[in-house]
């Protein structure tokens, strides 16, 4: 909860892949229920609320995670949803629209005050307050399979797409170092114990822990991949845009060799 423009929605979209949760927004319900109506008690609480709390037990009775991100401005509205965890998106002093600065009401109580725009890091944070997540083989996976030498913001830019599918992610180092990986990568400088500190350095930027969100394994000097049938995993390819397509780690290498960084 919190003002129009605090940045709920993008929290929303962060977590809701973590504890693999049912979004529900409040501009989508009222888009498919044609309700724009904001006017007083009655459009704010007993239709909106109502209805989001509606929805939001229907698919906990489902057995399901359900997050919800909507203004809720009043006591009376956040009563009537009655959440088990209220988080407070407080980024902003003033919303884009007068009339509902004019209405929201500051919770007194919460579960989780967040101060600033930085929804991966606090959808991190949160998630591990709700799940007590750990890493479980069992668990949905994504993998990123790479020779890594080294990890770059290209990667980092990938692992942050691939995460959002399950929630975690498999990250498998290819053992390359000091031979060639096939189809002209020859040059693999980094052994496996600087690739693990790499990614883990890299990744701890914004938050994520190896053994939560991410495991590392060292894997052989594989150069085939070859599957007969659907087997229930799928093979897909992200595209970023061109300032991310054009991280080389050819070119990092040869300026940390310039710079005498590496041999």
């Amino acid at each position: 909860m919190g003002l129009p423009g605090a940045g709920k929605t993008t929290l929303a979209s962060e977590l809701v892949p973590l504890i693999r949760a049912k979004w529900l927004n409040a501009d989508q319900v009222r888009k498919e229920e044609n309700d724009w109506d904001f006017s007083g008690e009655e459009g704010i609480i007993k239709r909106q609320a109502q209805r989001m709390a509606d929805l939001a037990e229907k698919h906990k009775q489902d057995g399901q995670h359900v997050v919800a991100d909507f203004f809720c401005p009043i006591p009376k509205g956040r009563q009537l949803f009655n959440p088990d965890y209220i988080v407070w998106v407080d980024t902003i002093k003033k919303g884009r629209f007068e009339d509902t600065n004019k209405i929201f009401v500051k919770p007194e109580k919460y579960d989780f005050h967040v101060i600033s725009k930085n929804a991966k890091l606090w959808a991190l944070q949160i998630a591990d307050q709700i799940m007590e997540y750990k890493w479980d083989n069992k668990k949905p996976t994504a993998q990123m399979l790479g020779r890594w030498q080294p990890f770059h913001d290209g990667h980092y830019a990938l692992f942050e797409k691939i995460i959002k599918k399950t929630g975690q992610v498999c990250i498998q180092v290819r053992d390359v170092q000091g031979v060639s990986a096939g189809m002209g990568h020859d040059d693999n400088p980094f052994d496996w114990d600087q690739v693990c500190n790499n990614i883990s350095e890299g990744l701890a930027k914004d938050g994520y822990k190896r053994g939560i969100e991410y495991e590392i394994m060292l894997v052989p000097n594989i150069v085939n991949i070859t599957f007969g049938r659907g087997v229930g995993y799928v093979f897909e390819e992200e595209s970023f845009e061109e300032i991310i397509e054009d991280i080389s780690a050819t070119k990092i290498r040869k300026k940390m060799r310039e710079s005498g960084d590496l041999k």
